[in-house]
């Protein structure tokens, strides 16, 4: 059972928080709005859906040369490409736009959650930096298998909708999208050719550009108490949710020796009767450090019982980024899944970039079971960890698989798990085990084992055993 907590509840019942924690969160968040929060400009509200690029879109918005510019999403209808009617739907639409405000990512939702795009999708875009198409590159088109369980609050929200994954083309002006169904029939569903009727695409299909915007300004000058609002609520109690490890306002939390973890994890549950078995806490980049506009999100956390396991993914929006386009990327994907799926925060509880960097996820604490939504049917007490990139074909860097493994040997030992193990998970509902089945599964599995779908991908599926015994002795086990 999940339980949503606001500011309020947060600062005095923070789920695996000692009395004398919850009350320096208490103390942290009453001081809060003495310490140095940037608070929005007038001039910053109007700039919001601004999307030029750099200087040319500080100036766009009224804002200062090298002020950073909040991200936005541009959402646009398709069009059919042909006479053809399947069920009075065009089995081919698409879209054509040249000379558009900037964009780094690009995605199509549509209507209904519950229904599936069979069908291909193709984009090409312009770059900002050569004036040059790229050539035609796919979208991930199953990507329902990543969300909240059925029936959950997350999930039966009116503004949920389906939609491919999200993929990275880099900054943009231009972008030709087309979206072809299948064809009925086997041959023709897995060739796209041969005869036969089509089948019916989703109805309202949009195109989703997204501008990521730049990172978070540093902390400026003290603010205002008078000058709060949602926003403000919501980026302290984002940062306060990490402060029984870290400093309030922390870009980062710095890495610890396992010495001092374990005296870390003692702080936080009590003395243990038994040597723990846990590993040093890694370095991680909290949502500040990534640049969340915490305004976006739903406000108030949702907490699962505890961390039994973690599912492995990738986030299959491609492998051309570079790790110092990673914070970028995130913001992407951050907005992607809350102002375009519907969802109430970014899905996943921790990303990993290529470089082995880590990343706090959905808001609530890096050190409590926060409720995510990533393994459709499998998101109660479990955390999700995606990988940023497709690793189909293509491998996962040696320092993306010891992230994982860093990170799963200090969370899942908080909750005092084993990574070689296995555990019993109850499934919420999916593809692979029906609602109220309790299935065991390994404590650090794939998203694969949880519902029938290709992610991770095979070649980081294949990192998995890698990464368990690695974890383990990353342990002490």
């Amino acid at each position: 059972m999940s339980r949503i907590m606001a500011m309020r509840g947060f600062l005095t019942s923070s789920p695996g928080a000692s009395p004398a924690v919850a009350a320096s969160i208490g103390a942290a968040c009453a001081a809060a709005l003495a310490l140095p929060f940037a608070l929005p400009t007038p001039a910053a509200a109007a700039g919001r859906s601004a999307h030029d690029s750099a200087t040319a879109r500080a100036a766009g918005t009224g804002l200062p040369a090298g002020s950073p510019v909040p991200g936005s999403t541009r959402s646009l209808p398709l069009v059919p490409l042909t006479r053809d009617r399947v069920l009075g739907t065009a089995p081919e639409q698409g879209l054509y736009r040249a000379g558009v405000e900037h964009f780094s990512l690009v995605g199509v939702v549509w209507d209904d959650p519950d229904t599936e795009l069979h069908g291909r999708v193709q984009v090409r875009t312009r770059s900002t930096a050569t004036g040059k198409w790229s050539g035609w590159q796919a979208v991930e088109t199953h990507n329902g298998e990543h969300g909240a369980d059925p029936g959950t609050a997350e999930r039966t929200s009116r503004h949920v909708r389906g939609a491919t994954a999200p993929l990275w083309v880099g900054d943009s002006d231009g972008v030709d999208l087309r979206v072809r169904a299948d064809l009925a029939g086997d041959a023709g569903a897995r060739t796209g050719q041969g005869g036969g009727p089509w089948l019916v695409l989703p109805s309202g299909m949009r195109l989703e550009l997204v501008d990521p915007g730049q990172e978070a300004p540093p902390l400026g000058p003290p603010a205002d108490a008078s000058r709060t609002g949602p926003d403000i609520d919501e980026a302290i109690a984002t940062s306060a949710a990490n402060t029984d490890i870290t400093g309030f306002g922390a870009t980062e939390i710095p890495e610890l020796s396992r010495w001092a973890t374990e005296r870390e994890l003692a702080r936080l549950q009590g003395p243990v009767g038994a040597k723990p078995y846990v590993g040093a806490r890694p370095k991680i980049v909290t949502r500040r450090g990534w640049g969340a506009d915490e305004s976006l999100r739903e406000r108030g956390f949702v907490y699962t019982k505890k961390v039994k396991a973690a599912f492995v993914h990738h986030t299959a929006s491609g492998n051309k980024y570079t790790c110092a386009q990673a914070p970028s990327v995130i913001r992407g994907i951050y907005r992607y899944h809350v102002k375009s799926m519907g969802w109430r925060d970014i899905g996943y509880n921790f990303v990993v970039d290529k470089c082995g960097s880590i990343y706090e996820g959905r808001a609530g604490g890096v050190t409590k079971a926060v409720l995510g939504a990533h393994t459709l049917g499998f998101n109660s007490n479990s955390m999700g960890i995606a990988v940023i990139g497709t690793y189909g074909a293509s491998k996962p860097s040696g320092a993306a698989v010891t992230g994982i493994a860093r990170l799963t040997a200090w969370k899942l030992g908080l909750f005092g798990a084993d990574p070689r193990g296995k555990t019993y998970l109850t499934s919420g509902g999916g593809n692979l085990y029906p609602k109220g089945k309790n299935v065991r599964l390994h404590v650090i599995s794939g998203h694969r084992d949880g519902f029938a779908t290709d992610c991770p991908g095979k070649s980081l599926y294949a990192k998995l055993g890698t990464a368990r015994s690695s974890a383990a002795r990353y342990q002490g086990r």
